[in-house]
This record gives structure tokens, sequence and C-alpha cells, in this order.
């Protein structure tokens, strides 16, 4: 079985040392109740649970899978239900939950840390969770007050959960098309009728009743996504008195095979004139549905790093006792027929890629999570607004690069274990499918890389990039630390500025421009904000003294020589342009015929 130790230290270091959390919260009367003490604490209580009760059910769960029943039921693998009993009735649901409503109030900065360590543990437990807390992220900002009191208190204790329902078989990427249709009632509900696809937790046997969210079309609603409306549509209705009522006309169709988080239900999922009611205005759908969204898109970055550590973790010790060979410098265990592959520069070389993706990773996460805190919470107007353009900037990139560069990390870390990576025993091969997943939902990674280029970019002439890259450059020239993170960085900077004024220039006459240059513009503008986050934590460890603080300059060391020239080459395969990929005929593309 996997191994799997919070990194704790790790943690607290982003957490105060970088981010100053405790000034922050403390800065802010609306997070002033929010001390360190009780963080630590809440850390520490999850990292045992993580460890002692959701990774032993990690490796059986992906090979027990959800199960479908016929008649509608699913069933979670053997301990998952127990599992999120223990999750449920510890608090851990509602942790950022409105405390109005029976949430707990903690800002997204904590539950990042517990999210991250979540996934980490078992990827596939993880999303039932998160769906719901999804759901109630929407409901809080869009629903009505009768929906809040009706649900929220419930799915943050983990009575009920929540699941989000986007997708048709016809329409993934574009939910204009969608065809769930909403007809109106005269006592103020919705006949919703339609079928969704991959819908996580549609069904299952952890709670007693599960609140979807639906996306539908009423009659004569505008065409494409301005006619979208959103509808909760309960498994089972709520009886005026808050106790369950008569089911729903709602049914899973079928669960997915997947290739991974197999012990995750992915379902189909059939309406047939359900109940359901209007969340929000008719016609704002899409952008309720994105108060979710966003949010959710943060979390599967932190998916990925979850994949990540713990490939990374497992590698290294698999490393230290693996022996093969000698080592190049001298010999490391004369007493053994070989050394410890740990002493191999290669080895090294690939576990040191997997550890930056995760240190760089958990910093921009802690990163954005700070400006989502900022957003919602502070009593600035101007800070607010300030904050809530470096999010919309920076989800795209928290969701696409984090969970591009987790997957190559955890094939690094399977190759460590060369052929016994490959077989199921070791749990490597387990990692990389399941983290495979977070690159695709949640809108797919070269999605998220036109929104970055497309929305976030070109639409304002750049100017949150502007305002981005001043940021990082008035944090680099005022650095105390004597580091070659500064020069790079700054350097990093000065390439996406140059970067974002060919695109600009070049979009007017080149159609595709965006679309053939987006993902290696989304790439290279990630990995200057991952050496801006390096920058920030070799201040944050500089003048400490001790072994931990001086690896973090070290590791920047690594990250400065040996990835971020990775941002060079996708900034001439930007400058190259889309002309390359469009210049062919269709019928290049065509399949020989058999």
């Amino acid at each position: 079985m996997a191994v799997y130790n919070a990194p704790l230290n790790d943690m607290r270091f982003i957490l105060t040392d970088v981010f100053k959390a405790h000034e922050f919260w403390q800065n802010n009367e609306n997070l002033a109740h929010v001390d360190m003490e009780t963080v630590d604490m809440i850390l520490e209580e999850m990292a045992k649970l993580t460890k002692n009760v959701l990774l032993p059910i990690n490796r059986s769960g992906d090979e027990e899978g959800a199960t479908f029943q016929g008649d509608g039921v699913v069933t979670t693998p053997t301990g998952f239900k127990e599992a999120y009993k223990q999750y449920a009735e510890s608090g851990w649901v509602g942790l950022s939950g409105n405390a109005e409503y029976g949430g707990q109030g903690f800002p997204k900065m904590v539950t990042m840390l517990t999210e991250e360590m979540v996934f980490t543990a078992n990827q596939s437990f993880a999303l039932y969770p998160n769906l719901t807390v999804g759901a109630t992220l929407c409901l809080n900002a869009a629903g009505s007050e009768e929906q809040k009191q009706t649900y929220l208190e419930k799915m943050y204790n983990g009575d009920w959960a929540g699941t989000m329902c986007l997708t048709e078989p016809h329409a993934g990427t574009d939910l204009g098309i969608i065809k769930t249709k909403a007809i109106p009632n005269d006592d103020g509900s919705y006949d919703i009728s339609g079928t969704k696809i991959f819908i996580t937790g549609g069904e299952h046997d952890l709670t007693d009743n599960i609140i979807h969210l639906v996306l539908a079309k009423t009659p004569n609603a505008p065409e494409g996504s301005k006619g979208i409306s959103l509808f909760v549509v309960p498994k089972f209705l709520v009886n005026e008195d808050g106790s369950l009522g008569e089911r729903n006309t709602l049914a899973v169709g079928s669960i997915e095979h997947k290739m991974g988080i197999k012990a995750s239900a992915t379902c189909v999922m059939n309406f047939d004139s359900a109940k359901g009611w209007m969340v929000g205005a008719e016609n704002t759908g899409l952008s309720s549905m994105f108060i979710m969204m966003n949010y959710e898109r943060v979390t599967m970055g932190l998916q990925g790093l979850g994949g990540a550590e713990l490939a990374y973790q497992n590698a290294a010790l698999y490393a230290n006792d693996r022996g093969q060979g000698r080592s190049d410098t001298q010999l490391q265990s004369p007493e053994k027929p070989a050394d410890a592959i740990i002493h191999h520069a290669d080895v090294r070389r690939m576990l040191l890629n997997a550890k930056t993706n995760t240190e760089a990773s958990r910093c921009f996460a802690m990163y954005v999570a700070k400006n989502l805190d900022e957003e919602k919470f502070s009593t600035d107007p101007e800070a607010a607004q300030a904050a809530a353009a470096r999010v919309a900037l920076l989800t795209p990139v928290a969701k696409a690069f984090l969970t591009d560069k987790a997957l190559e990390a955890t094939i690094d870390c399977q190759q460590v274990f060369g052929g016994h990576g490959y077989i199921r025993e070791w749990g490597m091969e387990q990692i990389v499918r399941d983290t495979r997943i977070a690159q695709i939902y949640e809108g797919t990674n070269g999605i998220q890389a036109l929104d970055l280029l497309g929305r976030k970019v070109a639409k304002n002439n750049g100017k949150y990039v502007t305002n981005f890259l001043g940021e990082i450059r008035e944090f680099v020239n005022n650095m105390q630390a004597d580091h070659g993170i500064k020069q790079a960085t700054l350097d990093a900077a000065d390439t996406i500025e140059t970067l974002t004024q060919t695109v600009l220039a070049n979009i007017g006459e080149r159609k595709n421009e965006i679309n053939g240059c987006a993902v290696d513009y989304m790439h290279a503008f990630g990995y200057l904000c991952y050496s801006y986050m390096f920058a920030l934590m070799v201040e944050a460890a500089n003048g400490k003294e001790g072994e931990f603080y001086t690896n973090k300059a070290k590791l920047a060391d690594y990250f400065v020589g040996r990835v971020l020239p990775r941002i060079d080459a996708h900034a001439q395969m930007v400058q190259a342009g889309s002309d390359p990929m469009m210049n062919f005929d269709l019928n290049y593309f065509d399949v020989p015929a058999s």
C-alpha cells in the first residue's frame, strides 16, 4: 500500500512565513475569528484522518469501484460509507460554509490545505464532499433565502450531498446547445426533463438525499448560453418541516467505466419531469453555476497537487531503498551488492522535478486562495475588485497548468520505480490513472488556456497581465535575498510581456492565433507564476536558520537551472504562431479506408 504523511511543515511555511495568514486574517474584520492555533489543530486532525482512514481504502476502492446495481441503485466501495460518515460527523464538509446556515466559515486559505490532503490520500473519495461544497457555494451565492434555509445546513453537515449537472451527450464545452427543458408549473416549480452525463456523485449510498443543480432551458429562452437557467432538483422532495418526502422523478441510467477515479460514481442522470426550482433569475444559470465552477477549477489544481505529492513521497522512499548499480562518485554501501538509486543523478532529476512542482503548486494555490478570500471577505471595495481581477486571470492557470505539471510529476515518479512502477502492487499506476482526469473535467485544459488568452488577456488588451507583471516586478526588485531567482523571475516577466504584445498584435490578422497559441502561452505564463512563487518562498526563508529553510533556496536553484528554461521553448512556439498547424488541407487528416 502507498504511504502518505501530510507535509505539514511545508504547509505551515506557506501559510505563515510566505503569506502571513495570521496578519491577513486579523486585519480583516470578517476573518478576525480565525486564529492560527485553531487552524493548526485543523491541519493536524485532517492529516490523521487522511493517513489512517482515507488512504487505506484508496487502492481497495480502485479495485472494487463504484457499482451500478440496477433499479437506480449505486453503491460505493467497501469502507467508503463508514469513512464518509466519520468525515461528515467531524464537520469537514461545512468547514468553509456560511456560519449563518450551520457552516464553520473558514477561509479558502485553510480549506485548500485540507482539500489537498484529501485529494492526496484518496482522489475518488475527495470528489463526493467536494461536489457538495461546490453546490453549497452556488446556493449560498445565488439561491433564495428559502432555498438556503432548506438545503444548506443539511449539506454542510453531510446528511445531504450535492452535484452539478451540466454536460449532455451532445453538449460538453458548448453548453449553449443543451436540450434539457424546464417547463413552469402554477406552483412556481418546474418540470425538468433531459439527460445529463459525467455527473460526479449523481447517485450513491453515502447520504440520505442528493441535491442536483441542473442547467436547463425554459420555453422561449434565448438561443445559446444566454438562455440557460439553473434549477435545484433534489433526489427526494423536501417537506415543509424539512423531512424527506417522495422520490423525485429522476434516476441514474448507468455509471461510466473509467480509466481512473473508479470509486467515484460518474453517472448518466435521466430527469423525467422531475420537480425543480429556479436558482437565481431566469437565463442567468451559467453565471450562477460559474460561482461554483471557478472554485472547482482551483480545487482541480489541488487534485493534481495531491496526486503529485503522493507520487513523490512513495518514489522518494523507493529511491532510498532500491539498490541498483554503483554511485558515479564513490561507493555508498560497500556492504551491499549495489547502492541505492537515490545516488544516481537522473533519479534525483525525476524526484526534484516532482518536488519542484508540488512546492510551487502549493504556493500558487495558496496565492489564488488568498485572493479568493480577499475578494469574498474584504471590506475595501477596491481591494476586493483587484483581487477579483487577479482570480479571473489566474483561475485557468490554477486548473490547467497545475494539473498538466502534476501528471508530468506522477509519471516521473512512476519512472523512478522502473518496471515496478507499471505493476499494480506498488500503487504508482493508480496515481497516474487517477490524476489524469484532472486535466479533462471542469473544462479541459485546452479550454482553460483559451479562457486565459482569449478572455482574460485579449479581451481587455492585456490589462490583467500588465497589473500582474507590475506586482511581480515590484516584489522582486525589493527582495532582500541574494538569489538567482530574482533575475530569473524578472526575465520571465519580460518574456510574458513580449509574448502578450506579440499575440495581441497578431490576432487581428490571424483568426486562429488565440486557439493555436493558447496552450503554449498558458504554459509559459505558468512558469512565470512558479518563478514568482519561488521568489516568495526564497524571500520568506531568507535569514532563517536550519536545513528546512536552506533547502527552499536549493530547490529554487534547481528550478532556475533545470525547469524554468522551458519557458523559452513555449515562447518560441507562441512566436511561431498558428500558421504551422493551419496550413494543412483538411484531406490531410483523412483516415485511409480499410
